[in-house]
């Protein structure tokens, strides 16, 4: 049984950060690209950042490239989202996803 479980999220103010992850069980967790996605109230996912099965390729949304740095350790079938200077916009459940799972998400709340 796959499982994607994210943790981390957090209320925080505009300008912190924010380091969620996510922890993969029931698959070979190096063979995946893992990605994040988020969703607002109201809005439709939308895709934040990617990884590759190593972790020597990542891609960014422009909304978030320069504040945001995604990385993996495929030891621990883990993902992380570091999150910097962050802003009201980007409040919203986050959620890690291995091309075919999606984990339950996490939320982020960022006040102004």
């Amino acid at each position: 049984q796959v499982q994607l479980v994210e943790s981390g999220g957090g209320l925080v103010q505009a300008g912190g950060s924010l380091r969620p992850s996510c922890s993969a069980s029931g698959i070979t967790f190096s063979n995946y690209f893992m990605g994040w996605f988020r969703q607002a109230p109201g809005k439709e996912r939308e895709f934040v950042a990617a990884i590759s099965w190593s972790g020597g390729n990542t891609y960014y949304a422009d909304s978030v490239k320069g504040r945001f740095t995604m990385s993996r350790d495929n030891a621990k079938n883990t993902v992380y989202l570091q999150m910097d200077n962050l802003k009201p916009g980007d409040t919203a459940v986050y959620y890690c996803h291995n091309g075919a799972n999606w984990g339950q998400g996490t939320q982020v709340t960022v006040s102004s």
